[in-house]
């Protein structure tokens, strides 16, 4: 468990026991990197600050405040956990999850830094010394009776002289010219005038000729963003270890939100919409402010009043337009935990500041929403009522997505409103779930929404939910008709409807007035609860001051406590906050590991291999479905510990770092997904978290006891909870919930039963098969390995030989040739061709054998049934090396027929799924083979360094012999005379086909025995290994050879005769013979007798595999120089595309050329693979061609204005110089949760830290060296004549490591001269030479015993 420093001071009664103090500093670049050892500054209390305090981010960092939690130098992700169930549960400060150590954030969010203050009229007025004041609390006398405005006016009119009114009329006609400088939204400061109530400073930094904006929260700045490219984005959905978060995107359009809701878009609070949708109707449908207001104009006199829109789209700046100068500036702000958009009315005097966040460490789920209204104005009260909140709010009712879409008015017939008070609670839900099952679901659960001025506390505004009140008759909701005939007083006192139509979520202030300079502030929180009966309790919790200002920051330091594992400090600012980032971006798709089980103080510092209570567990991930991913159906559990299923190949190479990150892992993932290999050598597609489970009903009861008491009368509650631990699997996250949903009362704090749960438990990882298996999925596998022998290279022994793991036992199969090897029309109809299609299929065998393994109780199944059993039921299980020898033995058996690809036989591509179609075109791939080659190395390299034999199942050693009477017989025939393949000559040679013929027999043969396997093992000893996989690794790079001399065919010829290796093949069934049998649709199944090789154009794909076998520098700068001239490279952007020309190909290759050239996977720059192929070059020593690379076609150094988005921010794909569309060339989309993150991620560990380091030394002791890879210009400069160049990082999440340099010069592939090391007691060891020595490399790797490393060069 992660160890926090609690302050003494006592909390303010009004805020309860969950509150604790907490300090928070901003470093500065002079200062260490954070640590959990980081100094504290105490702030002030947040209940004590000013309400709109929090909005500035030029506010000064020390004022810092405080509501709940520890210090924010050593606040975990968990804060404030429930200890009972139910949103009424008393919160707990006691033991935390173990978390990543966490970083201070300065806590503001807009204007008003407080200067100086008087005293006047019965409320604060406060000075400004060249910085804008904050409005106090606004004071109930505020809001004035029509009596007291008519005293107000006339005492104006007696005072007032008209000479002096004639001055002022000048004067304020030049402070209204000063209030905006042009386009950029800058503030002119004057002493008279009060402008921004959340400006944040525009941060101008030059680098590589750019200009970088961000504010001082690192937020960056979008101006006129509702004028600019669209582009969608999302918040990450992080709500901590236990908070329950709800996910939600937005769009530079409007007030930004397109949607939000939980779990998954089937369960919206507002509807979702793709992208295209949700850049047309975000600024009708979803949040909207509409003010009715005037001003007084002197003598008395009440200017003319309006009905205004804030953030309108006929007030958009467009660059079309011409003057501009009484349209609002408007501005987003896009931080990692939060967006902010801001809009500046100069002609009304008005500013409005909105805020989004996902509340934070909560028992209840909520999106939140801080609206601030400032008077600008310099000396004129601003007479005001506000209606803001969202214009269409979807009701609870099961799943919606589909329904809403296709039969949304018929939904309308189900949709309700009920009060859980009046007129200050809606709860929105149906009256049943939509169906006409015999079945009927009655709806409990519903969605709330709950607002509330944060200047007048405890008290709720009412919601206007009719929307018929606001807007009429316009049902295109363009325009809030119904407030120009009604005031929003009479429209809250008026009677209000929602039954059968979809309803509003308008909070309403009436008849308010702001002062000059002073601003109102509404919090708005949107969210989902189990019973009407909670809302009040929600309500309750949520109106204590200072709440929502503080889960701003806690959202805030969540995602700081996340990144904070890969500070790091370099001359670019821009690179250092895009390094966290993408750190942040790679763990919401691959998750962010955690320890579970630490009970003890012997399990702190042991790692997860050494002691089996420890439980790796991985929160906050998920599929990367998003508006423009609108292909991927995202899940995102709304409990704790929140997770969701990922795709294999994403979440495998997004966990590639971790155990570079986070040492105590261990050898998990490599586990993890070693067990998801299945006998026929591909894995399930989908992803999703481990199981626990408890089989010892004693361990349950023990461990039911210790959580709930002794007492008799807590026995209803302690077999309760046994029976959750022993009834089946379960997750963290259900655990929790169950606990709750049942009312079980804990006398223990819910953190320490889980730890002790985990600790009692064991984990299964989890997955779900799907339609069709990946090609290259398998090359994953050996990365995870390589990850972690760069850190635990003494194990790798006891990790490929002794650890046995189980085989995954999907229900899908593939299957044989004579099943989908058909005779079909051509895709224009003019002629037939053999195709192979539904490779794959559900077994009815195999379902029939997962059924013997569902829980009746639960209705689940037990986490044995995703496992292969043998004939006697038991768990088949292999070493490591075991699985890697099969592997190796199926792919080799699964070459295509002329020896060059690996088949697309399992009824997908590899990597690149938009070539779809070569599967049907009986496709294959390069780059797997390329991969194999790498696996047949490193196999043998292994068996021969160890020693060991291999133990495989009877029925792969039986494949394995008829693979080698296959090789005997085609070298028998090599002699044989006919043309080879090559460029000319397409015709498979009989010899090589004959051989893949009966291959690929007996890999359906050996598959086909899957079903009852035996159980029994067969051994293979060391020199019939290395001889085996001699011969193998011959054949395969004969079939390399041959692909490289057969090469590519696309458009551009210039790029078939560079030599540049190919990427894919697909075979042309020349000559068949029918099987008088058909499939299901009536085509007829053929029997191949001759194939034709078919060419394709160049794809990056290829290149980059083929890097990873290169093994010398020279031979991988030959190819880097070929590539940079071919048609792969786009020489307008400077950046690489997924692929050459590809006109004049079959659309049968797949929906690639469903796509415009430049966009998506057609020709685009495609940033995952590029990121690839630039990480090789990395990894083969060509420094200045990476860094040149990286200077011009990695984030974050892009031209800002042409990508279109934040450049920390990193795109899937890039529209390349061949779209048509010159406007869009270099525009960045489908946003963010990328495989780009991983291969950056790999790029920063070879440039921090090196290759490997940790290593066996001559004397087979393991020692520890650093070997960066860094530029010159990327040393920060030193502060004095004669100080030190440096840069700084993070090594393992929380140890400070900084290189010295006396000279400005680059560090490639160096180690350092000397060591500082200090330890967490305080010691300090000076080592001189390149590497640490064995027993402090190991302390290190221990992690809790090192705080910093200096090297010097």
């Amino acid at each position: 468990m992660a160890i926090g420093h609690v302050h003494d001071e006592e909390p303010p009664a009004e805020l309860g026991s969950g509150y604790r103090p907490r300090a928070s500093s901003m470093a500065s670049e002079t200062t260490a990197l954070h640590s959990n050892t980081a100094n504290t500054i105490y702030g002030t209390r947040y209940a004590d600050l000013s309400p709109s305090l929090l909005l500035s981010p030029s506010l000064s960092t020390a004022s810092v405040t405080s509501y709940g939690g520890q210090s924010s130098a050593t606040t975990p992700l968990v804060s404030n956990v429930t200890t009972q169930a139910g949103p009424s549960a008393e919160r707990s400060s006691g033991p935390h999850l173990p978390s990543i150590p966490s970083v201070s954030v300065a806590t503001e969010e807009g204007a008003y830094p407080v200067q100086r203050r008087r005293e006047s009229n019965g409320h604060h007025q406060f000075i400004r010394d060249n910085e804008q004041p904050p409005p106090p609390h606004f004071p109930a006398t505020l809001i004035h009776s029509p009596r007291s405005k008519i005293k107000m006016n006339l005492s104006v009119g007696i005072l007032v002289l008209g000479l002096l009114i004639s001055s002022v009329a000048i004067v304020e006609y030049f402070s209204e010219s000063l209030i905006y400088a042009g386009e950029s939204g800058q503030q002119i400061n004057n002493a008279n005038i009060t402008t921004s109530s959340a400006a944040p400073i525009v941060n101008k930094i030059k680098e590589a000729n750019r200009l970088e904006r961000f504010d001082e929260l690192e937020r960056y700045i979008i101006n006129d963003y509702d004028a600019k490219p669209p582009f969608s984005n999302f918040l990450p959905a992080v709500a901590g270890i236990y908070g329950k978060p709800l996910w939600s995107f937005y769009v530079n359009r409007g007030q930004g939100i397109s949607s939000f809701g939980v779990k998954s878009k089937d369960y919206p609070l507002m509807e979702f919409f793709t992208a295209n949708e949700a850049y047309q109707n975000t600024h009708l449908l979803g949040f909207r402010t509409f003010y009715q207001g005037y001003r007084n104009s002197g003598w008395g006199k009440v200017s003319e009043s309006f009905v205004l829109e804030p953030f309108d789209a006929a007030r958009s700046r467009f660059e079309q337009i011409q003057d501009k100068s009484s349209l609002p500036s408007r501005q987003m702000y896009i931080g990692s935990n939060e967006v902010q958009i801001r809009e500046v009315d100069h002609v009304n005097r008005i500013e409005t500041n909105v805020t989004y966040f996902t509340l934070p460490e909560e028992n209840f789920g909520a999106f939140v929403r801080r609206t601030t209204i400032a008077n600008t104005d310099k000396d004129r009260p601003l007479y005001i009522s506000i209606l803001d909140g969202l214009a269409r709010m979807q009701p609870a009712g099961g799943k919606l997505d589909i329904l809403l879409k296709t039969i949304g008015r018929t939904l309308e017939g189900y949709k309700g409103l009920d009060q859980a008070d009046h007129g200050t609670m809606p709860f929105y839900r149906m009256s049943t779930e939509p169906s006409d099952a015999a079945s009927v679901v009655y709806e409990e659960g519903g969605h709330f929404v709950l607002s509330f001025n944060e200047n007048e506390r405890n008290n709720l505004l009412p919601i206007v939910y009719d929307t018929s009140k606001v807007f009429g008759e316009d049902k295109s909701l363009s325009r809030p008709v119904g407030l120009y005939s009604k005031s929003i007083a009479d429209i809250v006192e008026g009677p209000q409807y929602g039954a059968a139509r979809t309803s509003s979520a308008f909070a309403a202030v009436r008849d308010v007035v702001i002062y000059p300079g002073q601003s109102i502030t509404i919090a708005s929180f949107y969210g989902k609860a189990r019973s009407i009966s909670d809302v009040p309790v929600i309500a309750r919790r949520i109106v204590q001051g200072g709440f929502a200002r503080y889960k701003l920051t806690r959202a805030r330091e969540l995602i700081t406590q996340i990144t904070a594992s890969v500070e790091t400090r370099t001359a670019s600012k821009a690179f250092n906050a895009h390094v966290q980032q993408m750190y942040l971006d790679n763990s919401l798709r691959g998750g962010v590991p955690v320890l579970l089980g630490e009970i003890d103080d012997v399990s702190h510092s042991q790692n997860a291999d050494e002691d089996a209570r420890l439980k790796p567990y991985h929160l906050f991930s998920r599929i990367h479905g998003d508006l423009e991913r609108d292909y991927n159906f995202f899940v995102i559990d709304n409990t704790y510990f929140s997770e969701g299923p990922g795709n294999f190949r994403d979440v495998a190479q997004n966990r590639r770092n971790d155990v570079i990150f986070n040492p105590r892992i261990g050898s998990f993932v490599v586990k993890q997904f070693f067990s998801f290999v299945q006998f026929d050598g591909y894995n399930p597609l989908s992803v999703e978290s481990i199981v626990f489970n408890i089989y010892d009903k004693g361990e349950c009861d023990r461990l039911a006891t210790i959580a709930v008491g002794h007492a008799d009368g807590h026995r209803a509650h302690r077999e309760a909870l046994a029976g959750i631990l022993c009834d089946g699997s379960f997750r963290p996250g259900q655990l929790a919930d169950m606990i709750e949903r049942q009312n079980i009362f804990l006398i223990q704090s819910l953190p320490d039963l889980i730890d002790n749960v985990a600790a009692s438990s064991t984990i299964s990882p989890m997955a779900v098969e799907e339609d069709g298996f990946w090609a290259d999925h398998f090359t994953y596998l050996l990365d995870l390995l390589d990850s972690y022998l760069k850190i635990y290279p003494d194990k790798e022994e006891s990790l490929l030989f002794d650890s046995l793991l189980p085989y995954y036992f999907s229900t899908r199969v593939v299957r044989p040739r004579s099943k989908k090897y058909v005779l079909s029309k051509t895709y224009d109809g003019t002629s037939y061709h053999v195709r192979q299609l539904k490779p794959s299929h559900t077994e009815a065998i195999r379902r029939q054998q997962i059924e013997k393994f569902r829980n009746n109780l639960t209705g689940w199944y037990e986490a044995e049934a995703q496992f292969h059993h043998d004939h006697a039921k038991r768990v088949i299980r292999s070493s490591i090396m075991g699985k890697l020898f099969l592997l190796v033995a199926v792919k080799f058996a699964s070459r295509d027929p002329a020896g060059m690809g690996i088949e697309y036989e399992g009824g997908k591509p590899g990597w690149n799924d938009a070539m779809n179609g070569l599967v049907g075109m009986l496709g294959s791939g390069l780059p797997e083979t390329y991969e194999l080659l790498n696996l047949l190395r490193y196999v043998r390299t292994a068996v021969k360094k160890f020693h060991r034999p291999i133990e495989v199942p009877k029925e792969l050693a039986v494949l394995i012999h008829k693979i080698n009477i296959g090789l005997d017989r085609l070298d028998a025939r090599d002699q044989e005379s006919g043309p080879d393949l090559s460029a000319t000559q397409d015709v498979v040679p009989s010899r090589l086909f004959d051989y893949w013929d009966f291959v690929s027999t007996a890999r359906e043969q050996y598959r086909g025995k899957l079903n009852h396997m035996s159980g029994d093992m067969n051994t293979f000893y060391v020199n019939d290994i290395i001889n085996l996989l001699d011969r193998w690794t011959d054949q395969v790079e004969l079939g390399i050879a041959r692909a490289n001399k057969i090469g590519s065919h696309g458009k551009d010829e210039s790029d078939n005769e560079l030599g540049i290796s190919p990427t894919y093949f697909a075979y042309n069934v020349s000559k068949w013979q029918t099987t008088d049998l058909y499939n299901d649709v009536g085509h007829p199944f053929v029997r191949a007798l001759e194939m034709r090789v078919i060419r394709f154009p160049l794809f990056l794909e290829g290149v980059v595999r083929k890097m990873k076998t290169i093994q010398s520098k020279e031979e991988a700068a030959e190819m880097y120089s070929l590539v940079y001239r071919s048609g792969l490279r786009d020489p307008q952007l400077g950046m690489y595309a997924i692929s050459s020309n590809l006109k004049g190909q079959s659309f049968d290759i797949g929906r690639v050329l469903s796509f415009a050239p430049g966009w998506l996977e057609n020709q685009s720059i495609w940033t995952h693979m590029a990121y690839k192929y630039y990480l090789e070059l990395l990894r083969k020593g060509l420094h200045d061609e990476f860094f040149t690379e990286m200077r011009q076609g990695m984030l974050p150094f892009f031209n800002d204005t042409t990508y279109g988005r934040s450049i920390l921010e990193c795109s899937s794909f890039v529209a390349s110089s061949s779209f048509e569309d010159p406007s869009v060339v270099g525009q960045g989309f489908l946003p963010r949760l990328s495989g780009s993150t991983a291969e950056f991620m790999s790029m920063w560990t070879l440039m921090m830290i090196g290759p490997s380091p940790f290593f066996i030394s001559e004397d087979g002791n393991l020692v520890f060296g650093f070997k960066p890879s860094v530029p010159s210009w990327l040393l920060r400069h030193p502060a004095t004549a004669d100080g030190f160049y440096s840069i700084q990082f993070k090594f393992f999440t929380s140890i400070d490591v900084v290189y010295y340099t006396k000279t400005m010069r680059n560090l490639y592939g160096t180690r350092p001269q000397r060591y500082t090391v200090g330890l967490r007691d305080g010691s300090r060891l000076d080592i001189d030479g390149a590497t640490l020595p064995s027993d402090l490399a190991l302390r290190l790797r221990r992690v809790v015993f090192v705080q910093f490393i200096h090297a010097y060069y």
